[in-house]
């Protein structure tokens, strides 16, 4: 699989369907308005039969944050920079659901933001989860924040780490 760069004129938007509604409709609505305006970046899979297709799709940009809301060693550990990754979105279609490409979406935003880290310095990736998703992402090793429903966190450096420690098994 190969995650590609949303193309509003390439790709059918209109017929994906993740089950959840607010998905579908950023997908469908915001995701290229976005994009053009350099506020965030979707990344598609699309059908090897059908490439107009979309089997699943996520969205990075990045964001502040408030450290008081982190562990207070991460508080000390990056006091000087707020600025932080977002996975916005992700979302598989139906049709595709429970063949790990959801997972598959994730560790691919997880390169795509390491490399982006190697450039551009910053200490941690942040996803809002949706509900009943949290424990998807904490599988990966994202942790809750303290005080906030559904939003977790992941160092670059624990990224790094895991991705090291796969590639020498």
């Amino acid at each position: 699989m190969i995650a590609v760069v949303l193309d509003k004129n390439k790709h059918d938007r209109k017929s994906f369907d993740c089950g959840i509604k607010p998905l579908n409709s950023y997908l469908q609505l915001m995701a290229s308005q976005q994009s053009l305006k350099d506020n965030s970046r979707t990344y598609v899979i699309e059908n090897k039969e059908n490439s107009k297709k979309i089997i699943g799709f996520y969205t990075l940009t990045m964001i502040g944050i408030d450290l008081k809301k982190l562990p207070l060693n991460l508080q000390k550990k990056h006091r000087d920079n707020n600025s932080v990754a977002l996975i916005a979105r992700l979302a598989v279609d139906k049709q595709y659901a429970n063949q790990g490409i959801g997972s598959w979406l994730l560790v691919d935003a997880l390169n795509k933001i390491l490399s982006a880290s190697d450039v551009v310095g910053f200490s941690m990736i942040v996803v809002d989860a949706k509900d009943g998703v949290m424990s998807f992402y904490e599988k990966f090793g994202f942790t809750p924040f303290m005080d906030e429903n559904n939003k977790l966190f992941i160092t670059i450096a624990d990224v790094r780490a895991s991705f090291t420690n796969t590639t020498k098994s």
